[in-house]
């Protein structure tokens, strides 16, 4: 299914053209990686960017290592690239291309975890026949490299609140993992990584029972760690790392607009009805009313209504992950109770319209 997640991607890519701000993000993701500093007073010519380095930087990196690999001089401009590097187009994408199949790979691993092979093939295919999720990963941009981060912060944090029930020797890698996670999503959107902080220390006290009294000392190394590597993103240049507090990238707010948005879209009827399935299914059945199937809707929710009021950003698409899991915990739920083949010939139909769905959108 990730293959399939993959070609779609690249089929995607290949037929959409390159656009202002595909320059915008390569040109100034090269800035970063090799002359931080093109304009006095600016960390790059985009600006001070408060919006997220991340995606600038992975915009960039693959262009600048085709450039050394080719031998070409550093002012060599990424217009001119196009006649001179090799398949630009998938090189601008490929690290939002990775990115997304990496989320897949998180949440098939999660799922398959939480609720056996019937709940993580389920969650897989919903993700992998996304419309939204595709179209994400073939353009430059911040939210599926955020949607990446505050997935696997959450589910990191869980797994350490219940490390911290286990030997202190076992500690060590899933703090590091999960601060470097913090990191990440700094670096991609402030906003996010307020939130996964937010849920982390919220699940860590959930799970980490007679061990809550080390949630404040690991919330500040995890800040202090994720902030180091939000300011290694930024060069190590102050003025531009200040610009994080000065502008109004962490503002946030909520509206209903980005929910009707996507629950109205004709693209996302099949999961919009799994969705309301599992709903039901969740507040009607007592057995799928547990952490593994609450603690995604907990998040998925209120991601859905949020909006950042200093950035433009889509935190619904930081949802869907967590409301894909949500789905397919209810449903391998619904797969072992006595209506088994009613459900199963359900699920088998809510998939293929997906999957249909997402074709008639991509190409359309």
């Amino acid at each position: 299914m990730l293959f399939l997640l993959l070609a779609q991607c690249l089929w995607v890519s290949a037929r959409r053209p390159l656009g202002e701000l595909d320059y915008q993000y390569a040109r100034c993701g090269r800035e970063m990686w090799e002359r931080p500093s093109p304009v006095a007073g600016y960390f790059t010519t985009c600006g001070n960017i408060h919006d997220g380095t991340l995606a600038y930087r992975a915009a960039g990196l693959p262009l600048t290592l085709e450039r050394i690999v080719l031998g070409q001089a550093a002012t060599t401009s990424t217009w001119e690239m196009r006649h001179e590097a090799g398949e630009i187009k998938l090189l601008l994408r490929l690290p939002f291309i990775l990115a997304g199949v990496a989320l897949g790979a998180c949440l098939w691993w999660v799922t398959r975890r939480l609720f056996g092979n019937e709940g993580g093939y389920i969650s897989l295919a919903l993700y992998c026949f996304m419309p939204a999720v595709v179209r994400a990963a073939t353009a430059p941009n911040n939210e599926i490299l955020a949607a990446f981060g505050v997935f696997s912060v959450i589910y990191t944090a869980i797994g350490v609140g219940h490390a911290l029930q286990g030997p202190k020797k076992k500690w060590r890698p899933r703090i590091v993992l999960l601060t470097v996670a913090l990191g990440f999503t700094a670096a991609a959107h402030v906003a996010a990584f307020v939130v996964a902080l937010l849920f982390t220390v919220i699940f860590m006290a959930w799970v980490a029972e007679g061990r809550r009294a080390y949630i404040p000392t690991l919330s500040i190394v995890w800040v202090v760690g994720a902030f180091f590597l939000l300011f290694a993103s930024y060069a190590f240049h102050p003025d531009a790392f200040s610009y994080v507090f000065r502008s109004a990238a962490g503002r946030m707010w909520m509206s209903f607009d980005g929910l009707k948005w996507f629950f109205t879209n004709p693209a996302n009827a099949a999961f919009t009805v799994a969705l309301l399935g599992a709903l039901i299914l969740y507040t009607v059945s007592r057995r799928s009313r547990y952490f593994g199937n609450t603690a995604p809707l907990l998040v998925g929710a209120p991601l859905m209504v949020l909006v950042t009021t200093g950035v433009e950003s889509e935190p619904w698409l930081w949802a869907l992950p967590f409301l894909i899991v949500f789905v397919g915990g209810v449903f391998a739920d619904a797969l072992e109770t006595r209506g088994r083949r009613v459900f199963l010939w359900a699920t088998g139909v809510v998939l293929v319209g997906q999957a249909a769905l997402c074709a008639a959108s991509l190409r359309g």
